[in-house]
């Protein structure tokens, strides 16, 4: 049977982002130079990015909505655009860094697709590419170190949380809201193109815009199905929790398992709470109150219902331990049927699994006779910082992310998503670029110039218009029922400095109270820790910044 490369899985990981496991926890953090008063609250608060959508390019043959769903394109444009109309460098060099999800790439000067982006930037570019392992430790010294050694562009990757991340943005980081506040992000229209969501949950700090956001889709977490397997074993159109557990129990025989997860992600736990109704990390009262998920009685019974599915033998018994890539092979070789992964997971899932099976993303079950919801994503991937300096040189860098920034359908998106044609790519029979040998090694995952900045996002699969049709009809059923965070956006010290920590806490016995090694007595005992130690605190910190970003 044709198996899946591990340059394939790394590709679906970057794609997906939320089913990436958390590394260890940080300790070479700078501390006390960093206790800035990183709240909006009482502050004045800079106007969001006024968002202008392109003023050309292709129409989407599936319509986006205002509440979330998005643009689909059934066939790659025939007739690209020019966003950028002349060369945004000065012919300086430019220091990047970036986390990466694929392999470290070759050098500039053996990599045709790096010299390609940095001849139509007009810069030399220094890329350092950090491997997602890494990432931390990494940053944790980059944040401790000498202010003019940092890289004039740093990609802050929201997917593993930083100690102090805020204070070290606000001291070191360039005050961007004179450049990109209101009406003045119109210098740069592809920056302006970015929804507004993304900069709202990017975040202000101190009032302030400091970063770019990398704008994702509302769907967050995403159960993703093979298909076949499913529907064999009795999946239908509006399943309650008993019907999944009846198709879960009947799936599962043999070496094969219905349910797969992996390290870190409490046994696909997002999936389960949302379509449980429970608050998505921090949900907000009609009075401004916060209140965490941890605490909410479906919150629990979602933790309850996947330890019953785990003792039932539906899940993959390596759950805890096996690894996302690890995973992902396991649900091409048929062994497992489901996994937890980001939904942009689909821009390689389907490719990947042509020949192998049909991937196809769940719809949430009803408890109690309640429809289920699906996680909202945080609809900033991450964001991009700029290291101080003159207002020549901010402008500059702020020219070469606008180019970056390149809506969908552009030759400038093409280019820094494929590379060169008859390089990189060829194309196919409709017009879709297919990477070349040379493409799949030179590539946007291993040199990733989108995680810098990045223009809106669409539906889109090179040659597949029956999956975009599916995500379009998927997305327009879920979308409404979205469970969104109501702590996206904004700051809480007490997060800062000890949410990595009280997170690991709490982790740690949702899987161990699902694998069956601990009860629900010791979770109760566990968020009585967890709020003494902050989570009390927090709630009472989220709730002034909601007051003062209402």
């Amino acid at each position: 049977m044709p198996s899946m490369s591990r340059r394939a899985l790394l590709r679906t990981v970057a794609a997906g982002g939320a089913a990436v496991g958390v590394p260890g926890l940080l300790t070479a953090c700078s501390t006390a130079s960093d206790d800035g008063d990183v709240s909006n609250a009482g502050k004045k608060l800079a106007a969001w990015p006024a968002h202008a959508a392109a003023a050309s390019g292709p129409r989407p043959d599936l319509a986006p909505t205002a509440a979330g769903v998005q643009a689909g394109y059934l066939t790659y444009p025939s007739d690209l655009t020019t966003s950028v109309k002349r060369t945004p460098g000065d012919g300086s060099t430019v220091r990047v860094m970036s986390v990466t999800f694929g392999t470290p790439p070759k050098g500039a000067s053996q990599n045709q697709y790096w010299r390609a982006v940095e001849k139509t930037l007009g810069v030399r570019i220094e890329f350092t590419v950090i491997p997602q392992a890494d990432y931390q430790k990494k940053m944790a010294t980059v944040m401790a170190g000498d202010p003019d050694s940092l890289p004039d562009i740093i990609n802050v990757f929201s997917g593993f949380p930083l100690p102090r991340e805020a204070q070290f943005v606000q001291r070191r980081a360039e005050d961007l809201t004179p450049y990109l506040s209101g009406e003045a992000v119109r210098d740069y229209p592809n920056l302006a193109g970015i929804p507004t969501d993304a900069w709202r949950d990017m975040g202000r700090i101190g009032g302030r815009i400091y970063g770019i956001p990398l704008e994702r889709p509302l769907p967050g977490s995403t159960l993703w199905l093979n298909q076949a397997m499913f529907t064999d074993a009795g999946m239908k159109a509006g399943w309650t929790s008993e019907d999944f557990a009846a198709v879960a129990g009947k799936a599962t025989h043999g070496r094969t398992y219905a349910l797969g997860a992996a390290a870190g992600s409490l046994f696909g736990n997002g999936v389960h709470a949302a379509a449980h109704n429970a608050p998505n990390g921090w949900a907000v009262d009609k009075k401004g109150v916060f209140h965490s998920n941890l605490t909410d009685e479906r919150y629990k019974a979602a933790v309850a219902y996947q330890a019953a599915l785990r003792k039932n033998g539906s899940y993959y018994p390596e759950a805890t331990s096996v690894s996302s890539a690890d995973l992902g092979t396991l649900f091409l070789n048929g062994t497992v049927g489901s996994l937890q992964d980001g939904f942009g997971a689909y821009q390689t899932r389907y490719p990947d699994s042509k020949g192998l099976l049909t991937p196809a993303p769940a719809l949430p079950y009803s408890v109690d006779g309640t429809p289920g919801g699906i996680v909202a994503a945080r609809r900033s991937f991450g964001y991009t910082i700029l290291k101080q300096a003159k207002k020549e040189r901010i402008e500059l860098l702020l020219r070469l992310l606008d180019y970056l920034a390149a809506p969908f359908g552009t030759k400038e998106w093409e280019l820094s998503h494929y590379g060169l044609e008859g390089v990189h790519f060829t194309r196919g029979a409709d017009g879709s670029p297919e990477a070349t040998k040379l493409g799949e090694v030179e590539n946007v995952t291993n040199l990733p110039f989108r995680y810098l900045a990045e223009g809106p996002q669409v539906l889109f699969v090179p040659g597949m218009p029956d999956a975009v049709q599916a995500l379009h009809d998927w997305q327009t059923k879920v979308v409404p029922v979205a469970v969104r965070n109501a702590s996206y956006g904004l700051k809480s010290a007490t997060e800062a400095t000890q949410g990595t920590t009280l997170k690991a806490l709490m982790d740690d016995t949702i899987t161990a109270v699902i694998a069956g090694r601990a009860s629900m007595s010791d979770y109760e005992t566990a968020v009585t820790r967890w709020r003494a130690r902050g989570g009390d605190t927090m709630a009472e910190e989220f709730a002034k910044e909601y007051a003062a970003n209402s």
